[in-house]
């Protein structure tokens, strides 16, 4: 395949359904119902609407990642690039995208969950210099049972 030139935008809700198609075709990709769905999408894109970014190519998303934060931490959720597009640097280039946002916002640190058996994204995190905590437990406290995670086959 012909090397295609790809461009890094800020990710707008018109790209939800070309977004939320890409994490469906992403084996074992994690999808919230509730959190995943558009409405979801929308509440945090409008609270932090110049951090979440989508990679494109050939007019088509190849990549995405939600990325927003609370005034003091920034957090990225659902990194990913179509199988197709991996190894070629778009992740990173979405990653330091999102942490020249966060950057702007005045955030000093962002963290990430990566599921303990997605060897791929742990293997990416890893390659780009990021920190394993093993000195921190993560907890959650869930408010609202409908928002269950389903995994891609």
């Amino acid at each position: 395949m012909e090397e295609q030139k790809v461009v890094i935008r800020t990710m707008t809700l018109e790209d939800y359904e070309e977004v939320y198609r890409l994490w469906m075709g992403i084996h074992g990709f994690g999808i919230r119902s509730v959190d995943d769905a558009r409405e979801g999408v929308a509440r945090f894109i409008t609270r932090n609407p110049s951090t979440s970014m989508v990679a494109v190519a050939q007019e088509a998303i190849v990549g995405a990642i939600l990325c927003g934060h609370d005034g003091r931490r920034g957090c990225l959720y659902h990194v990913c690039v179509q199988e197709a597009y991996r190894k070629r640097g778009i992740g990173q280039k979405m990653v330091r995208a999102c942490l020249e946002e966060l950057k702007k916002e005045h955030v000093s640190k962002v963290n990430l969950i990566a599921f303990a058996r997605n060897e791929v994204g742990n293997r990416f995190w890893q390659g780009l210099g990021w920190s394993f905590r093993p000195d921190v437990n993560y907890y959650e406290c869930v408010l609202n049972e409908e928002n269950v995670t389903v995994f891609n086959p």
